[in-house]
């Protein structure tokens, strides 16, 4: 029986060479299965009984596969292009053979999102060079975590929001708030990976419109992100944290945990004045270590019923991560920053999270984006086994 029949062919669609087919003779299926086997016309024979092979049909030629491949396919081949986005997000290849391109939302375990956004940088662009650039080294890892487990998780990379809608902010913001929105009323574990800071804004008041109700935010960065204006911008990726002090859900500086901080601007320095913050900087957690650290998180962000996770990466120390748009000398180290997330992703009720700030021009040895994929496949990793495993 021809189990194919009718089934559409996808490789083509999806980037994946194609696999040639092992058939197994009916004869020699007879000869070990002593039973009577249905024919491809619903007949029965007997297993005893000769029966006359079809000739198989010979593997396609050099000459058909070249021409069974588009012209768009033809010229990534010969190196004339790069795949498009849309083209890499529909590989199954794509975050350590874990994409699901022909799922639908429903049926992800994660659903990530690209925001190849830089426009609210106001010193090093670069960053909306990102999410391509990460996408790009995923193909060559495995699904596993550090703690050496296969992850199956089922990723479902909904690809870039489009670059042109960058040359109209308000739209695009619009449309990454909507996407927010419709993400947490699904349910989903999310992931946004930037682009600057500024796309979180957007994000998070997705969030505060599904959610409807107060949820706590956990920003960790190099810096506090609380300026109301920066160059004139109020929109800036140095506002990401003022403009979420809008929002209904977030009632005021104790629904915010900053993590790693080591700089503030004069204006956001005056704001602090006076008030209360939860403030852990990067000299702190290296003096406390990240076991206290995660005792102080939790105990304040375990009043709430939904936490949203924000990672600069240049809350690293340069020396790590070097490609991003404003460094700041005296970071977090890897292992500080791959502890603190452990311990937020696996014992606080995280719906979502982003990555932002990953600059790929700002560093020609690329450990900014390995750093990055670090990052994502860790959190990924604990979200599995936070729902898989229990």
């Amino acid at each position: 029986m021809n189990l194919f029949k009718g089934k559409k062919r996808i490789g083509k669609f999806l980037d994946v060479p194609p696999q040639e087919a092992t058939e197994k003779p009916a004869r020699q299926m007879a000869d070990t299965v002593q039973e009577q086997v249905p024919d491809e016309l619903g007949e029965l024979y007997e297993p005893d009984t000769p029966r006359e092979e079809a000739p198989s049909a010979p593997p396609p030629s050099e000459t058909e596969r070249e021409e069974e491949t588009t012209p768009e396919e033809k010229e990534v081949k010969e190196g004339k292009r790069m795949r498009s986005v849309h083209e890499l997000v529909q590989d199954p290849g794509l975050w350590g053979g874990l994409n699901r391109p022909w799922i639908p939302v429903d049926e992800a375990d994660v659903v990530v999102c690209g925001i190849p956004f830089d426009g609210g940088a106001s010193f090093r662009k670069g960053a909306g060079e990102g999410p391509r650039a990460i996408r790009e080294i995923t193909f060559s890892i495995c699904p596993t975590t550090e703690d050496f487990e296969v992850m199956d998780l089922n990723v479902l990379d909904q690809g870039d929001f489009d670059e042109l809608d960058a040359q109209d902010r308000d739209a695009l913001f619009a449309q990454i708030e909507d996407r927010a929105e419709q993400l947490v009323h699904a349910g989903k574990f999310f992931t946004f990976i930037g682009g600057d800071h500024s796309v979180s804004i957007p994000i998070l008041r997705g969030v505060d419109r599904a959610l409807g109700h107060d949820f706590g935010i956990i920003h960790i960065d190099a810096h506090f992100d609380l300026c109301d204006e920066l160059g004139g911008d109020p929109l800036s990726h140095g506002c990401t944290e003022r403009r979420a002090l809008e929002l209904a859900g977030v009632t005021d500086l104790d629904s915010i945990y900053f993590v790693g901080i080591r700089s503030a601007e004069t204006c956001e320095a005056e704001f602090l004045n006076g008030r209360d913050a939860n403030v852990i900087s990067a000299a702190k957690v290296r003096k406390l270590g990240t076991k206290e650290v995660l005792k102080r998180i939790k105990k304040t962000m375990r009043g709430y019923d939904a936490v949203y996770v924000t990672i600069d990466i240049d809350a690293l120390d340069p020396a790590y991560a070097p490609g991003t748009g404003t460094p700041q000398f005296g970071g977090l180290d890897p292992r500080e920053l791959l502890g603190l997330l452990r311990g937020i992703m696996t014992d606080l009720p995280v719906i979502g999270f982003d990555l932002v700030e990953v600059a790929p021009p700002l560093d020609p040895s690329d450990i900014t984006l390995f750093a990055a994929r670090k990052i994502l496949t860790e959190c990924w990793g604990h979200y599995w086994r936070k729902t898989k495993k229990s």
